[in-house]
C-alpha cells in the first residue's frame, strides 16, 4: 500500500453502542470496516455526522406501538474536540462547522482516527445548529443540507485537519457524493481555472470509489432539482453529468457517484448483478460484506478462539480450525453465551423463557421487506411442530423508522402472534436495539432466522454474527447466504425451489418450506442429535466465520479499490 491515505465518508458509523451515531446495518458495517483497516494497518482516516439526538431510543407499548425519544449521551465522554473550524454554504448561507475525533485502535496498535463534524456552533442559527442533531431524521431538505455536511465540509474539514495526502475517496453509500464537487473545485483551482471543465472530471472520477447498499430504488437519495439548486447552488458542471437526473426533475445521489468513481460495488454477489440490472451501462463489481471477528464474538467465545486458536483476532482466516475445537467445549461455550441471553431476556420481559429448549433469534431492522412475520403465516401448524417436535422459543428485537408505518406494524403483529402462541411457545420482543443487544442475540440463540423478499436484501450481516458465535442460520437464498450456505453444513435454506427457478417473494410457499426445515430436520437435529448439529455449528465458524469477516473484505478493498 502507498503512502497516500483513504478517506471513507459515511452517513452513520457505529463504534460503540452508548455512541448512538447509527441506526443499523450501514453505520455498523461501517465500524467493522474501520476496526479492519485498523487490525491490517491500512492508512484510512473516517468522516460521519455528530448525532445528538442519535437516531432515537425506541419503547414499546403492550400492543407492540412503538414511541421514539431522542437520546441523551455526551460527545465529550467519548471524542476529543478538535480547535480547527470551517465554513459551507448552504442555501448561500454560512455555516461553521468543528470535528469532533475518535481513536479506533487494530490489533496490533495501529489507530485509525474517525472524524465526527458537528454544527451545533454558538455562531450558527438555530436551525443550522440542528442541522447535524438526528440521523435520518427531517424531511428531504434538512437530509440534503447534512449531506452538504457531509460531503463538501467532510472534505474541507479534512483538509484544515492537514489530510493533503489523500489518494482514494471512499463513498459508503450515495450521502456523501456532493464531495466530488469540492474535488472538482480543487483540480479547477488547481489547473489556474475559475471555471470546472470537463478536463476536471477524470482526475476527480479516478480519486473516487463507491459502494452500494440497497436493491431497492426507493432507497437511493433523490432531491428535487430546484431543492437541489436553492440548497447546494447552480452547479452545473454537476447537474449536467450523464443520468445524474434522469428525468430532468430529480438529483439522484447514486447516480452522480456512479459517474464520478473509478470503481463501483455492491456488497454480495446477488447485490452486484441486480445493481447492474438497476444501473445499465456502469461497471459494478461485488465485495461481499464481513463482520470484524472480534468486536462480534461473546466473551464465552473469544475466550475459547484464545484457547484453540491463538492469533485470531490478528488473522481471522484461522478462524477455520475451530474444526479442531472438541465438541464439547464448543458446547459449553455456547451455552455460556446462551444463558446470558436468556437471563437478559427473563429480567426484561419476565417470560420465562428456558435455556433447554431450542432459541429462534430475529433480530434486525423492523422493514416490511424483512418479512420478520413470516414465521408466524402458520400459527396452528408452528404450535403443533413445536408440540410434536420439541419445544421452540423465539427472541426478536429491532427498530422501525418513525415514519416507517408498515415496518411499525410488523412489530405489533409480531406482539399478536406472542400473545396467542402463549403459553406453548414463549416470544419475547426487547426494545431498543443496539450493538450491544445484537452481540447478546446472535450469540445467544441457537439458530438465527432471515426471511427477507428477494432480491431486496443487498447482503446482510447479522447472520456473519451468528456464525462467528457458531450459530446456524435458516435463511432465504438471497445476499450473503447465497454464498454462505452449504445446506445441512453451515445452516439450511428456506424457498430453495423459488430460488432456483428464478422466483422469490411467494410468502405462503417460503412459509411451508420454513416449517417443513423446522419439523423435518432442525429440531430432530437438534434434541436428539446433538452431536451432529454441534458439527453444524463448527463448521458455520471455521466455513463462514473465517469467510464473512471485515479482514477479507477490506483486503478485497485495498486490492480492487484503493490501490
Amino acid at each position: 500500500m502507498n503512502a497516500q491515505r483513504i478517506a471513507y465518508f459515511s452517513m452513520e458509523i457505529g463504534l460503540e453502542a452508548r455512541m448512538p451515531t447509527y441506526s443499523g446495518g450501514l453505520g455498523v458495517l461501517a465500524g467493522d470496516t474501520i476496526r479492519a483497516a485498523a487490525d491490517l494497518k491500512v492508512p484510512l482516516v473516517a468522516v460521519t455526522l455528530l448525532y445528538r439526538k442519535g437516531y432515537f431510543r425506541q419503547r414499546l407499548e403492550a400492543d407492540g406501538s412503538q414511541r421514539e425519544e431522542p437520546v441523551e449521551w455526551s460527545p465529550k465522554d467519548f471524542l476529543a474536540e478538535m480547535p480547527q473550524r470551517i465554513s459551507v454554504t448552504i442555501e448561500e448561507r454560512t455555516v461553521r462547522l468543528r470535528s469532533w475525533r475518535y481513536e479506533v485502535k487494530g490489533a496490533g496498535g495501529y489507530t485509525v482516527p474517525v472524524y465526527f463534524l458537528d454544527a451545533d456552533l454558538a455562531e450558527n442559527a438555530d436551525w443550522d445548529r440542528a442541522l447535524t442533531h438526528s440521523l435520518y431524521g427531517g424531511d428531504s431538505h434538512y437530509r440534503l443540507c447534512q449531506e452538504v455536511i457531509l460531503g463538501i465540509g467532510g472534505l474541507g474539514m479534512l483538509r484544515e485537519l492537514g489530510y493533503g495526502d489523500i489518494g482514494r475517496f471512499h463513498l459508503n453509500e450515495g450521502h456523501a457524493s456532493l464531495l466530488t464537487l469540492k474535488l472538482l473545485d480543487e483540480e479547477a483551482k488547481k489547473a489556474g481555472r475559475e471555471a470546472i471543465t470537463a478536463d476536471d472530471v477524470e482526475p476527480v472520477r479516478e480519486k473516487c470509489v463507491f459502494t452500494t447498499h440497497t436493491p431497492v430504488p426507493a432507497g437511493h437519495d433523490q432531491f428535487p432539482l430546484d431543492l437541489a439548486r436553492r440548497v447546494v447552488g447552480p452547479r452545473e458542471d454537476f447537474f449536467g453529468l450523464k443520468e445524474v437526473s434522469a428525468d430532468g426533475a430529480v438529483l439522484n445521489m447514486t447516480c452522480l457517484a456512479l459517474n464520478l468513481s473509478r470503481y463501483v460495488n455492491g456488497v454480495a454477489k446477488k447485490h452486484g448483478e441486480v445493481s447492474r440490472l438497476m444501473f445499465a451501462g456502469y461497471a459494478i463489481d461485488a465485495i461481499t460484506n464481513g463482520i470484524h471477528p472480534a468486536t462480534w464474538a461473546a466473551d464465552p467465545f473469544q475466550a475459547l478462539f484464545d484457547r484453540f486458536i491463538p492469533g485470531w483476532r490478528e488473522d481471522s482466516f484461522s478462524l477455520r480450525y475451530a474444526m479442531g475445537i472438541p465438541k464439547q467445549a464448543l458446547w459449553q461455550a455456547h451455552a455460556r453465551a446462551k444463558q446470558q441471553l436468556i437471563g437478559h431476556v427473563n429480567s426484561a420481559t419476565g417470560i420465562g423463557m428456558d435455556p433447554e429448549v431450542l432459541t429462534i433469534g430475529f433480530a434486525r431492522r423492523a422493514s416490511t421487506y424483512k418479512r420478520a412475520d413470516l414465521l408466524f403465516q402458520d400459527i396452528e401448524r408452528l404450535r403443533r411442530i413445536a408440540s410434536e417436535k420439541g419445544a421452540i422459543q423465539v427472541v426478536y428485537a429491532g427498530k422501525a423508522h418513525p415514519r416507517d408505518h408498515g415496518g411499525k406494524e410488523l412489530i405489533r403483529r409480531i406482539f399478536q402472534a406472542k400473545q396467542s402462541l402463549m403459553p406453548e411457545i414463549r416470544v419475547a420482543y426487547l426494545e431498543d436495539y443496539d450493538m450491544e443487544l445484537g452481540k447478546l442475540v446472535t450469540s445467544g440463540v441457537d439458530l438465527w432466522l432471515n426471511t427477507p423478499e428477494p432480491p431486496q436484501e443487498a447482503s446482510g450481516t447479522s447472520g456473519m454474527k451468528a456464525a462467528v458465535n457458531g450459530v446456524p442460520s435458516l435463511s432465504v437464498l438471497d445476499g450473503w447466504w447465497i454464498e454462505g450456505r452449504i445446506e445441512g453444513l453451515t445452516g439450511w435454506s428456506i424457498g430453495e425451489h423459488t430460488a432456483r427457478t428464478g422466483g422469490g417473494g411467494d410468502r405462503a410457499h417460503d412459509a411451508a418450506s420454513l416449517y417443513d426445515k423446522l419439523e423435518e430436520v432442525i429440531l430432530p437435529l437438534f434434541y436428539r442429535d446433538r452431536d451432529r448439529f454441534i458439527d453444524v455449528m463448527r463448521l458455520a465458524i471455521a466455513l463462514n466465520g473465517s469467510f464473512f469477516n471485515s479482514q477479507r473484505m477490506m483486503h478485497e478493498y485495498v486490492l480492487k479499490a484503493y490501490l
